[in-house]
């Protein structure tokens, strides 16, 4: 696929400008929130969501999203399963659901109905989907609290039930089939209450997103509906950049926009009314950003927190979005950069990490690169810092955010972002600077960062050049003393690669070089003009949360106060 065409050669200033809120609106902001999801417990806002009960759907969306049919045939044999987890399904305590976070967001959102649909037939799935919602509409239909009613929860729930209604309706009992409607409607009321509340751009997006399904398959949804399109295209244009990535910067909360934006498409398309304008460019904008991190393989690289993603699923999401577009080859406000050199793909990031309390994973990978030719991933990063669950505990997890964990350079073991004991991103990287610029046969690629300026008195400058027929990527790793701060006499600096699944690796006796032999048969080198190399393990993880062995090349330096620079070379040997 080609990539979409840059508007410039050249770009510079920094990749993300973000104005964060003042700490009285934050303030303003918790509080006001805290006040209202309190009232959720008072009689108060039972009755703002009671009230006549719609006595149909007036239509049925179809499902636009593939469901797994591994997790469907596990339901039906009484198992919910995700991410390595498995939990029996009568055993489940659904008044308190003792699960990791993604585990239980699976059971409240009802993610499981598109797997039973992708496994079972109607016949069989709907007793076995009318059962397991009407215990949780037991526990939890009634009391209006978090997890299960936190507004991106609810606003899945109610999409996901819709979509699925063929089944969850299909019973004869008249006082289920009530609980279902009911269900519905008191949901539609409190995404009503709760959207315009939401304190985080993606949850009002999520909230408004509920809000305009809701008018759309609810009776009397006119006033509904505009006061909910209002509300949406005011929260899109509050999250998504004019390049389409969102303010996280993370690919995982990207495609969960678009398949939510998807799912609300086909409410529309299901009552035959136009798509509204804002909404089809926004999607317009969200695909050619999230294909600027894929691979030549299709997959998706590891970026803010996310893993590595199959073709597959990418492919199913562009579908679901009916979105035909090429990748985006820079973005300066999504942060990333994509070079496309024959079978070779270059991915960096660009920018500095996500305002913190934009951040949903967020790592401390500025500058670092995947980069990968034809099928075969060469240089990747671990990712998966946002799996976390059977296979990923919290210590590993928060491993993975780190600049170690990714293909650049770090100084003294130390990340050029802080991650601060409860999770968030603290002080480092402020400003970006990016040069790209096509020369001779090749295209270059050079930016830096302040991340490691206060506390070691340095500017990290990279600078990447690809071959115009992607063969040879040779790079030059540049530690410059800042203007302002001083740093050490010297200090010790690692330049890391993370090297793909299935590479063999033979070190040279002057532990200058590797050969590395690739899956198809093909051989690369990789050589180094400073230092000597050392091989050492790592891992990677795939998009269900599971991390593989891997290897990991490493040059280890003394970089004196006066800075220094690693020349290096990855070329193709045939």
């Amino acid at each position: 696929m080609a990539e979409a065409d840059l508007p410039d050669d050249t770009a510079g200033g920094n990749a993300l400008v973000v104005r964060p809120a003042s700490r009285l609106e934050n303030l303003a902001a918790r509080v006001s929130l805290m006040l209202y999801q309190l009232s959720w417990r008072t009689p108060l806002h039972k009755m703002r969501i009671t009230g006549k009960l719609p006595l149909k759907l007036l239509a049925v969306p179809a499902d636009p999203l593939p469901g797994d049919e591994v997790r469907g045939t596990a339901i039906r044999i009484g198992k919910f399963r995700l991410m390595g987890m498995e939990q029996s399904i009568d055993a489940i305590d659904y008044d308190r659901l003792s699960l990791p976070p993604a585990f239980v967001d699976y059971i409240h959102r009802f993610d499981w109905l598109r797997d039973l649909m992708a496994a079972v037939n109607r016949g069989e799935g709907a007793p076995l989907a009318a059962s397991i919602a009407d215990k949780w509409l037991i526990a939890n239909g009634d009391k209006p609290r978090l997890p299960g009613w936190r507004i991106d929860n609810s606003a899945w729930r109610f999409l996901n039930m819709a979509i699925a209604a063929p089944y969850l309706l299909t019973s004869t009992d008249l006082v289920y089939r009530s609980k279902i409607l009911n269900h519905f409607a008191r949901t539609a009321r409190h995404l009503d209450q709760s959207a315009i509340r939401a304190t985080r751009p993606f949850d009002r997006v999520c909230g408004w997103v509920g809000v305009v399904a809701a008018s759309l398959l609810l009776p009397e949804g006119k006033a509904r509906r505009a006061m909910g399109e209002h509300g949406l295209e005011t929260a899109l244009s509050d999250l998504v950049f004019p390049d389409g990535g969102v303010l996280s910067r993370a690919p995982q909360q990207l495609m969960e926009l678009i398949a939510l934006l998807s799912m609300l498409r086909q409410c529309y398309i299901a009552r035959q009314e136009a798509v509204p304008g804002f909404l089809n460019d926004t999607l317009g904008r969200n695909i050619p950003a999230l294909l600027g991190l894929t691979h030549a393989d299709g997959g998706l690289g590891a970026w803010q927190g996310c893993g590595h993603i199959r073709a597959e699923r990418i492919e199913a999401l562009v579908q679901a979005s009916g979105v035909r577009a090429r990748p985006l080859r820079q973005a300066l406000d999504w942060g990333y950069q994509r070079v496309s050199a024959g079978p070779a793909v270059l991915q960096v990031d660009a920018g500095p990490p996500p305002h913190a309390k934009q951040a949903l994973v967020g790592c401390a990978s500025t500058l670092a690169f995947e980069f990968g030719f034809g099928r075969q991933r060469i240089i990747i990063n671990c990712g998966g810092a946002g799996l976390a669950g059977a296979n990923i505990p919290a210590a590993l997890a928060r491993g993975l955010r780190t600049t170690a964990a990714h293909s650049t350079l770090c100084i003294d073991d130390s990340n050029s972002t802080a991650l601060l004991a409860k999770g968030q991103l603290g002080a480092g990287v402020v400003d970006v600077e990016l040069e790209r610029r096509d020369i001779d046969k090749a295209t270059r690629i050079e930016a830096n960062h302040d991340g490691y300026a206060r506390a070691y008195g340095f500017v990290h400058n990279r600078v990447l050049i690809l071959r115009s027929d992607g063969m040879e990527l040779r790079g030059e790793d540049t530690l410059l003393p800042h203007a302002k701060y001083r740093g050490r006499e010297e200090v010790a600096a690692h330049l890391r690669f993370h090297i793909g699944p299935d590479i063999e690796m033979v070190l040279a006796e002057d532990r200058r070089s590797v050969m590395m032999r690739l899956e198809d048969g093909s051989s690369w080198t990789f050589a180094t003009s400073v230092g000597t190399i050392e091989v050492d393990d790592s891992i990677w993880v795939d998009e269900d949360g599971r991390p593989n062995p891997t290897r990991q090349l490493v040059i280890g330096v003394n970089a004196p106060r006066g800075g220094m620079t690693i020349g290096w070379a990855l070329k193709f040997l045939g």
